[in-house]
């Protein structure tokens, strides 16, 4: 960490910002195959439970099988697959089959990118910046898997829970007692709330793993973060649920993901936590 404090403050912006581009691209991998990867566990077990044997299917992870084009499943090589850069060159579609290219994967590259400039801004080159961003990679990394598919995976909440819980071992963000407290009652609040509105309706209002990523993110900030967090989280909830109505995108009778508006609270609060926590404590006291 000595080291990265006398790196020059461009080069520092300019080798996270590239590296973040790097991520991004590896994010889209994680965004899709992750949940595939979870069906056809799912299903396995699902069969070695009933007894039943199920088709042998070829390998499919994070690394396997390359990445291809959708409409073609022409294999991408190297030249193809530079982040953002390859997308803007081939002109937004597939070099081989001259299929359109969807407009996410850049766009998740160049977010990934722009919330690793956006945490050297934030933290510099201190060891709060590591945390931040790997903080910010997972968090953007969750929202769209369950904007996708309603799921946000154990595979990503429980380690985030944990490395928030480690990294607050010497107060990285928090002292260790907060953070553990900020971990239980962050399950507890979301856990209290689900139940209450399933006997009053007879309905889930949400999933258990909404209650694991307030649990991970009372674990990276104490408990002290979690009334802003929840506040921020309901209120742009509120307002995308409203946007998306307004343009019948949304009906009362469809699930509406509530881990991305959790995702972004928690990444407000990573950026701006303390001015949050002294504004409150201002127009409380």
């Amino acid at each position: 960490m000595a080291a990265l404090q006398n790196i020059d403050p461009f080069f520092l912006y300019f080798i996270i910002t590239l590296f973040g581009l790097l991520v991004g691209s590896f994010l889209n991998v994680v965004i899709y195959r992750l949940p595939v990867m979870l069906k056809r566990q799912w299903q396995q077990e699902c069969a070695e439970f009933s007894g039943n044997s199920m088709p042998e299917q070829p390998p499919f992870n994070l690394n396997t099988p390359r990445s291809r084009c959708q409409s073609c499943q022409q294999p991408l090589n190297v030249r193809n697959n530079i982040p953002l850069l390859s997308w803007l060159l081939l002109g937004g579609r597939c070099r081989y089959c001259k299929a359109a290219i969807s407009k996410r994967y850049p766009a998740i590259e160049f977010i990934t990118a722009l919330l690793s400039a956006l945490a050297v801004w934030r933290f510099g080159a201190s060891p709060q910046l590591i945390a931040a961003l790997l903080l910010s990679w997972t968090l953007l990394c969750m929202t769209m898997i369950d904007i996708d598919h309603l799921l946000l995976p154990d595979n990503l909440t429980l380690p985030l829970l944990w490395v928030g819980l480690l990294i607050n071992i010497n107060s990285l963000f928090i002292a260790l007692p907060d953070a553990v407290i900020g971990a239980a009652v962050g399950y507890g609040i979301l856990w209290s709330l689900y139940w209450l509105f399933k006997l009053a309706t007879g309905k889930e209002g949400m999933g258990y793993g909404d209650f694991k990523l307030l649990a991970a993110l009372g674990a990276w900030f104490g408990w002290q973060a979690l009334l802003p967090i929840i506040l921020i989280s309901s209120i742009s909830g509120l307002l995308l649920a409203l946007i998306l109505m307004a343009n019948k995108r949304l009906s009362t009778e469809l699930a509406m993901p509530f881990g991305p508006a959790l995702a972004l609270g928690g990444w407000v609060y990573l950026m701006w936590g303390e001015q949050l926590l002294n504004g409150y404590w201002s127009l409380v006291l």
